[in-house]
């Protein structure tokens, strides 16, 4: 082979989602060598047992054992007498590197130039030489010799590669962006060496130039969007400062304007936009995506599906018209149409409290809607949505019974679909007061899919009714067991209220304030909203401080916020945030209230303010990434 003939990294032969994975582990491995501060030279590399012959193993075991120690002056004595015998690179770092520690820059500069004339080609001697240079004290001679290093490269991929990593290995980071710069040139473009100086640019904290770089490459080869979206995620994420991240979107959407005929930006302002849960932005980009790259409407429609599970149902509901929009002959029409109704239907009944005219509008759609389908399933689903909104909604109890009832009793019902119409139909009867119906009902949905997330869920509501009635330690044993369900959401739930009793129960003592807590919210589920607030006020009456009273707060201020009593549920949540700052409910507390006050109370300023003290106050949150989004959106910061 040529040796001015550009070599293929190994790095781009193998998949191309490693490749991040194997230039970090490639330089890791040149970092050992030497340290990375030039005034603190780097342990060189453990030689491994296979790199050695046994006769030469018991003298390296005891010079690695005085390098440990930092008795260089002795461990150079035993190094010299293997690498005249083996004159191995690697037994070649330690020495040097123990000439350089004890001072003997003379022997070091010799065993230099005795490498160089056995290997002339090699360029990265001459760094070593600079660098003991540089440790005599000679800075401006150390700088030439570097310089002269770079001059003499030629296009030679691997030679340029392992020079800049010879500098890297020296914490001369200029001189290795110089090397790749220059390799660059050499090389005529064929090979950018874009990876690499991204990665410099990282050490150097010049995320632009990252981006640059990574941008750079997907020029040439879009194919390595992934591993660039890889590479990046490592980074975003450990941005504390944020300032990545804010650089980053920017950049995108500079970029995405500038030059909308490259669909890479859009792309990669897409999967950041979900990675940052702003689905407003994601959607603008996944309907760009589809009309210029003519899809078939399953990037939006998948989008939609992703923003119900973060609870955005504008951004969802946006993104299904757009899919309906489309027309029947798109694969994701019909379930769009549908999924459509349901959103609409979660995000009404997820309000604290919606105008009745709403409430009716949406049961004309769900029945025009369950006579227009032709498929079952979704005929089931839009019945089993309808009968909730009735029940707990519309004062329409028996209507709703009548209805379930009915889809229960077909034969041709798929057994799944049956229980999942049981569970609805137990949730109404609870509602209803009817707790023996329920328990039951509940009970057949578990005994039938034990080991399914419904059986799960059938298993979760049964302990809650129980906790609901007062049944507190068989409510906690089931819960205790719900622990470990299959699905996070389940979990999650079982440990909160598991949590919520072990608080506040216990055998010996009294349990008065759970059992007023239990009921309220027994009567909160029912709609019986003013009896659920006087027995909360009675907890506040027997205890003048509880375990319970965060939660006791923030159950009165839901249902405030359900009768409109928004100024009122405002308070309630301040006093979580200021008198229980480091309970488990006080960042959720302050993220209610930020939205309250930006979309309820019209106070965008104090809706700001909120958002703002989340961010800084509880930076883990789950609440983070929206407050961050909204609290962007009211600063008047411009979106595209």
């Amino acid at each position: 082979m040529d040796r001015h003939q550009p070599v293929e990294p190994v790095m781009f032969i193998m998949h191309q989602r490693f490749l991040f994975f194997i230039i970090f582990t490639f330089h890791f491995s040149v970092f050992a060598f030497y340290c990375i501060a030039q005034d603190h030279p780097a342990t060189p590399v453990p030689i491994l047992p296979f790199q050695t012959n046994a006769s030469d193993n018991n003298d390296e075991q005891v010079a690695m054992q005085f390098f440990q120690n930092q008795e260089y002056s002795k461990a150079a004595e035993i190094y010299e007498r293997v690498y005249t015998l083996k004159p191995s690179y690697y037994i070649y770092s330690y020495y040097l590197f123990c000439l350089v520690e004890t001072g003997d820059f003379s022997k070091a500069e010799k065993l230099v130039k005795t490498a160089q004339k056995n290997d002339k080609d090699v360029l990265k001697y001459m760094v070593d030489l600079g660098y003991i240079t540089y440790r005599k004290g000679d800075q401006e001679k150390a700088k030439k010799i570097y310089d002269e290093s770079i001059h003499k490269l030629e296009p030679n991929q691997q030679q340029i590669a392992d020079l800049a990593n010879a500098f890297i290995s020296r914490n001369e980071i200029e001189y290795a962006e110089k090397v790749y710069l220059k390799g660059k040139e050499l090389l005529n473009n064929s090979y950018t060496f874009g990876f690499e100086l991204a990665i410099i640019y990282e050490r150097t904290g010049e995320f632009k130039k990252v981006l640059d770089e990574y941008f750079g490459l997907l020029e040439s080869n879009k194919s390595y969007l992934a591993t660039i979206e890889d590479r990046l995620q490592y980074d975003l994420a450990n941005d504390p400062d944020n300032s990545k991240n804010e650089t980053f979107r920017k950049y995108l959407l500079e970029k995405s304007q500038k030059e909308p005929d490259k669909t890479y930006y859009s792309e990669m302002l897409w999967w950041y936009s979900i990675q940052q849960k702003d689905f407003d932005l994601a959607l603008i980009q996944a309907r760009s995506l589809d009309r210029r790259l003519q899809e078939d409407g399953g990037r939006v429609f998948q989008l939609a599906k992703m923003a119900v599970s973060n609870q955005q149902y504008e951004s969802a509901i946006e993104a299904y018209k757009y899919v309906v929009s489309k027309g029947k002959e798109y694969p994701f029409y019909d379930e769009s149409r549908t999924e459509l109704l349901n959103t609409r239907f979660i995000q009404l009944v997820s309000h604290p409290n919606p105008s009745q005219k709403s409430l009716t509008e949406l049961e004309k759609e769900f029945e025009t809607e369950i006579l227009q389908t032709d498929d079952r399933t979704q005929m089931v689903m839009l019945t089993k949505d309808m009968a909730h909104l009735d029940a707990f909604f519309l004062e329409k109890n028996e209507a709703a019974i009548e209805m379930l009832s009915k889809i229960v009793e077909r034969p041709d019902i798929d057994l799944k679909l049956r229980s999942q119409v049981k569970l609805e139909l137990a949730d109404i009867y609870l509602f209803t007061g009817n707790v023996w119906e329920a328990t039951l009902l509940y009970q057949q949905v578990y005994m039938d899919f034990k080991n399914d997330e419904i059986g799960e869920d059938a298993k979760f509501k049964n302990a809650k009714l129980s906790y609901y009635i007062g049944e507190f330690k068989w409510a906690q044993a089931q819960l205790d067991i719900l622990k470990a369900a299959t699905a996070k959401l389940i979990a999650n739930d079982a440990m909160a209220l598991s949590l919520l009793i072990s608080e506040n129960f216990d055998a010996d003592s009294n349990t008065i304030g759970l059992q007023y807590f239990s009921h309220a919210d027994l009567l909160e589920y029912r709609n019986k909203n003013e009896d659920a607030l006087k027995t909360l006020d009675s907890i506040a009456l027997v205890f003048k401080d509880h375990p319970i009273f965060p939660h006791m707060y923030m159950e009165k201020a839901n249902i405030l916020r359900k009768e409109g009593r928004f100024q009122e549920a405002d308070t309630l949540l301040g006093t979580i945030d200021k008198t229980y700052p480091d309970d488990v409910l006080a960042d959720q507390a302050l993220y209610i209230r930020a939205r309250m006050n930006e979309e309820d109370i019209k106070d965008a300023s104090k809706g700001m303010a909120y958002y703002e003290l989340l961010m800084s106050k509880y930076p883990g949150s789950i609440y983070v990434p929206d407050s961050r989004k909204r609290f962007r959106l009211l600063r008047g910061d411009k979106e595209f």
